[in-house]
Order: C-alpha cells, then structure tokens, then sequence
C-alpha cells in the first residue's frame, strides 16, 4: 500500500456524566503505511448502537485521505479493536483540548 498524501484524522469524545468535550486531530502530510492501514481496518459502515447510551461517551471520529473520507459515531461500548486503536494513536501522537468541539 502507497501512503501518498495528506492525512487527517479528528476525534471528538462528548457526552458522559460531566458533558465536557475533547477533541484530539492528527495532520500528516505523508503518513507512513500503518495510519492508512489503521483507518482503512476500522469498520466505518458497521458501527451499531449503545443499548445503555444516556451518560456514555460518544466518540465521533473522521478521517480524511486524498481519496477517501470516512466519519463515523461510535458509541464508548464499541470502541474496541481498530476503533480502540485508531482513537489512542490520534490522542498519543496528536494535538488535543478539551472544550467545544
């Protein structure tokens, strides 16, 4: 797989018993193979529901590449293998703050 192009990826983390949004975004101008990989893994069409839902966390995520873009709402239930993944890259490697999204 190529990595040719820009990358961006935003998460943003509302909801949960205090309300506070945070939001974390990576921007890379060339991404090595890993990222591209990493975003192509997560299941963008198949992200189902949150039973429990009030009082949860809900992680709105969107990824950009040059000719791709995927945004999907992941409720904190689902936020598992790739999603897990992907969510902790962005906020280790990138820039965040807390407040409106």
């Amino acid at each position: 797989m190529a990595a040719r192009g820009e990358l961006t990826v935003v998460v943003v983390r509302s909801g949960g018993f205090a309300g506070i949004t945070r939001r974390w975004s990576v921007d890379r101008p060339d991404p090595d193979d890993d990222w591209v990989a990493l975003v192509e893994a997560c299941p963008w069409d198949d992200v189902g529901e949150d039973p429990a839902g009030r009082d949860r966390f809900v992680w709105r995520i969107e990824a950009r590449l040059p000719q791709r873009h995927h945004e999907a709402s992941v409720p904190d239930s689902r936020l598992t293998g790739p999603w897990r993944e992907l969510v902790d890259r962005v906020q280790r490697e990138g820039t965040g703050a807390a407040g409106p999204a």
